[in-house]
């Protein structure tokens, strides 16, 4: 189970949950840019016949953008519950 947090007054809170933000939104960013910019390099390598590149923009952003909703949910719950125990006190 998960550990208490500690108590966030509303400040720490929105700090916390903007830089949350920032981080996921550059790598979501470097993501969708990576897999287009470094198409033509992985276009040489095939996986089961097909180019590498198309794994890639269809699958592995995918699960990368996944993830990052992953992460995000996983982390704001935490967040928002150290939140609550201050406002509560």
């Amino acid at each position: 189970m998960d550990k208490p947090a500690a108590p966030l007054s509303r400040e720490q809170h929105w700090r916390k949950t903007r830089r949350l933000s920032a981080i996921l939104l550059l790598a979501w960013l470097a993501t969708g840019f990576c897999a287009a910019f470094f198409a033509r390099e992985l276009a040489g390598l095939s996986v089961f016949g097909w180019p590498l590149s198309f794994y890639l923009a269809a699958q592995g952003a995918s699960l990368v953008y996944l993830a990052i909703l992953a992460v995000y949910a996983w982390r704001m719950r935490k967040l928002d519950r150290a939140a609550a125990v201050e406002h509560r006190a």
